[in-house]
């Protein structure tokens, strides 16, 4: 599991930095479409999940396997209510005209994000696999390390999100990294770089 993690986030870096590289090219729509407060919300929303996958090994590790269950299905409602605000956020998109064929914004933005979103359903198929097989006598506590190893993936694309949201939601909405190049363009005058 560490070793795919570890190529995945070789992959969502590589994303990410695309995205960025290309994210003022072109005509169309930018930054301008983001809903913070809407993606702010599903942010929260994926974050709680995280703690209710925590929960979830502590039950399954305790031997409170009723515990374990309600919060890996929990988790699992969580990742999809994201899901579910991630195809709003897509629609929304599509409706003021950003799709991935409008330009290279919208190409890098909808292939990141989407593949993020692929992740997340995958995690939220996994946990509910668990969740069946706990009834099945196949998740106990003496195996509770495939709820953990889960887990990591879970925690795992919870963080690449939160990268997600930090740098390209976030600091391309507020336009940070206009202000940070506008002041590092002025230190360099004041220095006489310039």
């Amino acid at each position: 599991m560490w070793a795919f993690l570890g190529s995945d986030t070789l992959f969502f870096g590589t994303l990410i930095a695309t995205h960025l590289v290309y994210r003022g090219r072109g005509t169309g729509i930018h930054e301008e479409i983001f809903d913070i407060p809407i993606t702010s919300v599903s942010t929260f929303v994926l974050l709680m999940s995280s703690l209710a996958m925590v929960l979830a090994l502590a039950g399954f590790q305790q031997g409170r396997i009723g515990s374990g269950r309600f919060w890996l299905a929990a988790t699992a409602l969580l990742g999809s209510v994201f899901i579910g605000f991630q195809m709003f956020e897509f629609t929304e998109f599509a409706l003021h005209g950003l799709t991935p064929r409008s330009n290279l914004f919208g190409s890098t933005l909808f292939i990141m994000t989407g593949f993020h979103g692929t992740h997340v359903a995958v995690g939220v198929l996994w946990l509910w696999s668990l969740f069946f097989g706990s009834f099945k006598g196949k998740i106990h506590q003496g195996n509770s390390l495939e709820v953990e190893i889960a887990g990591l993936y879970w925690h795992f694309v919870d963080l690449v999100w939160i990268v997600i949201f930090g740098v390209v939601y976030l600091v391309g909405a507020y336009g940070a990294d206009e202000r940070v190049s506008n002041g590092a363009h002025s230190l360099a005058s004041l220095v006489g770089l310039v």
